[in-house]
């Protein structure tokens, strides 16, 4: 595990501020959440944190390093890993072997030979790993394009957590899903902390306040307030701007 920082991240798109001196401290071993309403700018600082995008001010560090400059693929490299960026599903092959693609991929690795990749011990055991931790165990022989949606959620994920991650950026993982679908990433989730640091961004506040140790909300660019569940559930500016319901009771439902 291995915390990450930012300091004075600013990212403008022409006259456009979208980023605006945002600080951040992900701690080691904690899951931070991020929120705020449509237009906050959270995909955009995700994007900065996992090196898809370079910052026009401002710097990122994960552990005791400056990644600022780090590519994508650099980050991925140190342990900084986006649950999509080594996801990209191959259908027809089994849940293990996509797995198994992750963990090698992840390493710099070279894919080769079909066989000759799930005979190296190392990426079949964090694979198998991955999906014992994700719950699809079951699944490792089907083939991924027969999963249901909410079990390709649990492959992107057991994919990322193959490439053995030191920090896990975690950005809507249950978009789409069901009210059941949801419940059960929310404890496989659960199951994880600890294990992995993890920036989580997700509108199902329910979700956020049963996972997150910390949030930061984020307003027009700008990470606004950072505390407990307990103290941003109670914060009457946040419940204003972004959690309450007319009459300023909380709904459990991300607004904007």
């Amino acid at each position: 595990m291995i915390g990450l920082r930012t300091q004075g991240l600013t990212k403008r798109f022409g006259g456009l501020l979208v980023t605006d001196d945002v600080s951040l401290d992900i701690r080691p071993g904690e899951l931070h959440a991020i929120i705020g309403p449509n237009g906050a700018g959270k995909t955009t600082l995700v994007n900065q944190l996992s090196g898809e995008l370079r910052p026009d001010a401002g710097a990122v560090w994960l552990g005791d390093e400056d990644v600022t400059a780090v590519p994508l693929h650099g980050r991925a490299c140190r342990g900084l890993l986006r649950s999509y960026q080594i996801t990209s599903i191959f259908e027809e092959f089994t849940v293990l072997e996509n797995a198994v693609l992750a963990a090698i991929g992840a390493k710099g690795g070279g894919y080769g030979f079909w066989r000759a990749m799930m005979g190296q011990e190392d990426a079949r055991r964090q694979a198998e790993d991955a999906l014992h931790a994700t719950r699809l165990e079951a699944r490792r022989d089907a083939a991924a394009g027969e999963l249901g949606y909410g079990e390709r959620r649990q492959l992107e994920l057991a994919m990322a957590l193959a490439a053995q991650p030191r920090l896990l950026l975690l950005d809507e993982p249950m978009a789409g899903m069901s009210i059941e679908e949801s419940a059960a990433v929310v404890q496989l989730l659960q199951s994880l902390k600890g294990r992995y640091s993890m920036l989580l961004i997700e509108h199902d506040m329910d979700a956020v306040f049963a996972l997150a140790d910390r949030i930061t909300v984020l307003v027009s660019g700008r990470a606004a307030f950072c505390g407990t569940p307990d103290e941003i559930r109670n914060h009457p500016e946040v419940r204003a701007i972004y959690l309450g319901d007319e009459q300023g009771e909380f709904t459990g439902v991300a607004h904007g």
